[in-house]
């Protein structure tokens, strides 16, 4: 998709400039923070940009979405730039001067550096529509954090039909690896996941009556400990399974009370669609007949969330390449797959992507602070390498 040798000279010289600019727009967006499907003012202010730099985009597609469109100077593919826009229910507890100014959320998980980094290989690439060919589509995705998610939402609207991306490229910031770093993994990449909502029946009363009571509680355990059994006695011990529950309440009960339900939640996640289904048809059974057998009952809530997410092998080499090509062979690294989510997955489904992981941590700074806590934060250095790689990725396609 390069037209000449001099994209990448250019780009480096375009990303030191726009760098103070996009840690403007990373300390905007962080400032202001905006749930899933919430995002209208995250909206508004990337338009505003896009809108400074004269880049043709439209707005309000499946939510809050923005699409972003440029065109090369001649023929070749048409790829797909994407980066998330909504935050956390978070309360930030950095003491900074960018802190988060609406309580309870936070930018926990780097959809602002995502953002940023996305509108910083726009501009960088709508200067330099000269020196590549083929077609740029912009996505800036809403509401990634909640189920079931901005991606799904924006193909249903259309996003394919319209604009006919050819590939599709992602990143995501990941506080383990160093800033000026990047990571690639070829195949399954990260898996998919499911909600798990239980009500598990019985009927209340005196503790010290039990009698007269069918106790939800002890049901509920046995159904917690054999759901684990799914794992380690029907999973191929090959295929990556996980399945907790993370939450168990009861309602109405006190130190001698028995109550008349008890209600839990909990996620799947796995990389194979058949087995997936098999899961939820066991989580059914189990629950089912171990209620029963005790004299109760339960229901049974799954919610199907994001699909398991594959990088497809020759589209994460280019880029992997492309990657080494501009940081340096040093700088880029392979990673294992992991058992978190992402909704990317649904694009990743209707074309050829590759979603890489960005470093943004620096230990001798004290910036170690894992996604999706209270003290998360990045390196702004990371900016430059995001919004760079995303860019030269875009362009060797």
């Amino acid at each position: 998709m390069m037209k000449t040798n001099n994209l990448k000279s250019e780009l480096k010289s375009l990303v030191d400039n726009l760098y103070p600019k996009m840690v403007d727009f990373r300390r905007h967006l962080h400032m202001n923070p905006e749930l899933s499907f919430e995002e209208k003012e995250t909206m508004a202010f990337i338009s505003s940009a896009l809108k400074e730099e004269g880049i043709f985009h439209e707005t309000s597609i499946g939510g809050f979405g923005i699409v972003a469109t440029l065109e090369g100077t001649g023929a070749g593919p048409c790829v797909l730039l994407r980066a998330d826009m909504d935050a956390l229910p978070i309360q930030e507890e950095n003491d900074v001067s960018y802190k988060s100014q609406n309580p309870g959320v936070m930018h926990a998980c780097g959809h602002d550096v995502h953002s940023s980094c996305l509108l910083g290989a726009l501009i960088m690439l709508n200067r330099t529509k000269k020196l590549w060919n083929g077609s740029i589509v912009g996505v800036f995705q809403p509401a990634e954090e909640k189920t079931p998610g901005g991606a799904k939402a924006m193909l249903e609207a259309g996003l394919i039909q319209k604009y006919q991306p050819e590939i599709a490229i992602g990143q995501h910031v990941h506080p383990p690896l160093e800033a000026g770093k990047v990571a690639f993994i070829e195949g399954q990449s990260m898996a998919s996941a499911d909600e798990i909502y239980l009500t598990v029946k019985g009927r209340g009363g005196h503790a010290a009556l039990v009698k007269d009571c069918i106790d939800p509680i002890p049901i509920a355990a046995q159904i917690v400990q054999a759901l684990q059994q799914i794992v380690s006695r029907k999973a191929d011990p090959f295929m990556p399974t996980v399945l907790s529950i993370g939450k168990i309440e009861s309602t109405g009960g006190s130190f001698n009370v028995i109550p008349s339900e008890v209600k839990m939640a909990g996620t799947i996640r796995t990389f194979d669609e058949s087995w997936r289904s098999e899961i939820h048809e066991y989580i059914e059974k189990i629950c089912h007949g171990i209620a029963v057998s005790n004299g109760g009952a339960c229901d049974v809530n799954i919610l199907k969330g994001y699909p398991a997410l594959y990088n497809d092998p020759e589209v994460t080499r280019r880029s992997r390449q492309a990657a080494v090509d501009l940081l340096g062979a040093e700088n880029v690294v392979d990673m294992d797959p992991r058992m978190t989510a992402e909704d990317f997955s649904y694009f990743a489904r209707e074309m050829p992507a590759c979603f890489f992981r960005l470093g943004t941590g620096n230990r001798e700074k004290g910036i170690v602070a894992p996604i999706h806590t209270p003290r998360f934060d990045i390196d702004e250095d990371a900016l430059l390498t995001g919004s760079l790689l995303m860019a030269w990725i875009g362009a060797n396609q």
